[in-house]
């Protein structure tokens, strides 16, 4: 799989994110709502409402690269919009 590395910065946008959004409103969120660069190498990591979707954006030094993983079955564990970002290890993510 061509990824990001072991070692990389892992932010999750606590709550609900609009998953029709791309890599401009992804990148837009991860500046604005969580305060990081989003092309700083680290991943961010946005859950839509049904729990079932996670898209992953990352910036391999070239430009953006935007994963999306949809569950057929089960929901991706996510923290509450009042914890904010939390940022995890490569290894959790």
């Amino acid at each position: 799989m061509i990824g990001p590395g072991t070692g990389v910065r892992v932010y999750l946008a606590a709550g609900v994110t609009d998953m029709r959004k791309g890599i401009t409103g992804l990148a837009a969120l991860a500046q604005e709502v969580l305060r990081q660069n989003p092309a700083s190498g680290a991943v961010f990591a946005f859950r839509g409402r049904r729990g079932d979707r996670l898209k992953l954006l990352y910036w391999d030094g070239q430009g953006f690269c935007l994963y999306y993983k949809v569950l057929e079955r089960g929901r991706f564990p996510w923290p509450s919009p009042a914890d904010g970002s939390v940022r995890l290890t490569s290894a959790q993510l």
